[in-house]
This record gives C-alpha cells, structure tokens and sequence, in this order.
C-alpha cells in the first residue's frame, strides 16, 4: 500500500496508540536523564564552592537578626518540625512496611517488590553518596533538630521523594479517574516539596543538599517504576 494510502487508512485511535509509543519512552528518558543531570551540576558547583553564596543567602534569609532564631512564630516552627517527622528514617521505614504488607495481602507482588526495591535501593545510594561527599552540616545557623549523618545530599529530600512518589503512583494507578490520579500525584509531590524545604527551614541542610535530594530521589523513584512496569507488561496490573 502506498504510504499515504496507508496514512490515510490509520484510524485516530491508531494514530494516539502510536504516538504513545513514541511519546512516553522519550519522556521517561527525560523524565529520568534531566534530574540525574542536574544533581551532577549541583555536586559540581558545591565540590567548587560556587554554591556557597547561594546556600548562606537562602539559610540566612529564613532567619531573624539572631542565626539560632527561625522566622516565623513559634507555631510554625513546630509545624515544621512535625512535618520534618515525615521524611525521617523511622516513619518511611514503617510506611513502607505497612504498604508492602498491604500489597502483600491483596496478591500484588510487583507492588510489593517495587517499592521494597525503591526505598531500599535508595537508602543505599542516599548513604553512599553521603560518605562519598562528605559534606559538613551548615554551621552557619543553629540546627533546630539534632543530625548525625553528613549533609549532601539529603537523606530527608530524597527518601521521601523516593518513598511518596513511589506509592502515589502505586494508589493513582488504581484510580479511573483522572483528576484522581493527577491528586494522588500532586499530594505526594507536595509531601515531598514541604519536608525537604523544612530541613533548610531548621538549618540542618544546605538548600543545594535538598534540591539535589530531590533529583536524585525524583529520578530513582521512576527507573524502579519504569522497570516495575517493562516486567509486568504482559501480565495483570501489579
């Protein structure tokens, strides 16, 4: 057939299905590439120290003439140290479980292992790159929470990035609805938005720590559903 006949003969659902095809791989490697890119350029800048105005502005900014003292009434600071609470190893931790148990008990075995797989293998590489960088806490203000772990990147920022995004994709799959889907998403983008600007809020983070957070966890959180998703293409919904 001749190749206009034939584009000619392609229905408007064809046409979508093909564009699928080719739309969402590229936009996955995008999806994927341009985060992972831009943690790369902010390690750069902070292993040569042209990230530093930027860090002391922003930490500074979110103080009063007093570096030990947050902006804000005393309210909000505690606010913000509950939802600090959010990306701490303990809540994801029993969040997880809780979640892998339940995909457990209703039979979806590639949920369950996609989101072991995520948290995990993020803490995994949340903790190397740490002692990989091994960047100092800031010391420019007084840490309104206690700390242990080196700062860059931030453990907080991209574990929960890792952990939210991973099970809002899990639940908006579930969903028929679009506009419930696009909230599922949104609330575990937002999550994932407050409790990494809250690590800067309470001074235990450069900002450069937690934006690279995100990217990475962002990143990390599409390739295990990526793959979740090319194992189980020919099979049920997991």
């Amino acid at each position: 057939m001749h190749y206009r006949q034939l584009m000619r003969a392609l229905s408007p659902k064809t046409w979508l299905t093909l564009a699928r095809q080719e739309i969402v791989p590229i936009a996955i490697f995008l999806g994927i590439a341009l985060p992972v890119l831009a943690f790369f350029e902010i390690a750069d800048e902070v292993g040569e120290g042209e990230a530093r105005w930027f860090d002391e502005s922003l930490l500074l900014a979110l103080r009063t003439s007093d570096p030990a003292d947050p902006i804000g009434p005393g309210w909000f600071e505690t606010s913000v140290m509950d939802i600090t609470a959010l990306g701490g190893f303990a809540v994801l931790a029993l969040v997880t479980l809780l979640a892998v148990g339940y995909l457990l008990a209703i039979k979806r075995w590639g949920g369950a292992l996609m989101l072991l797989a995520a948290t995990l293998g993020g803490t995994a590489i949340s903790e190397g790159l740490k002692m990989g960088f091994n960047r100092p806490r800031p010391d420019l203000v007084a840490h309104i929470v206690e700390t242990t772990s080196m700062s860059f990147p931030s453990g907080h920022a991209m574990l929960s990035a890792v952990t939210y995004l991973t099970l809002g994709a899990l639940i908006a799959r579930t969903q028929d609805s679009r506009q419930l889907r696009g909230y599922v998403l949104g609330a575990a983008i937002l999550l994932t938005l407050l409790i990494g600007a809250s690590r800067v809020y309470l001074g235990v983070h450069w900002p450069t720590d937690v934006l690279a957070g995100w990217c990475l966890g962002a990143a990390w959180a599409l390739v295990c559903w990526t793959a979740a998703t090319w194992l189980t293409r020919d099979k049920a919904p997991t």
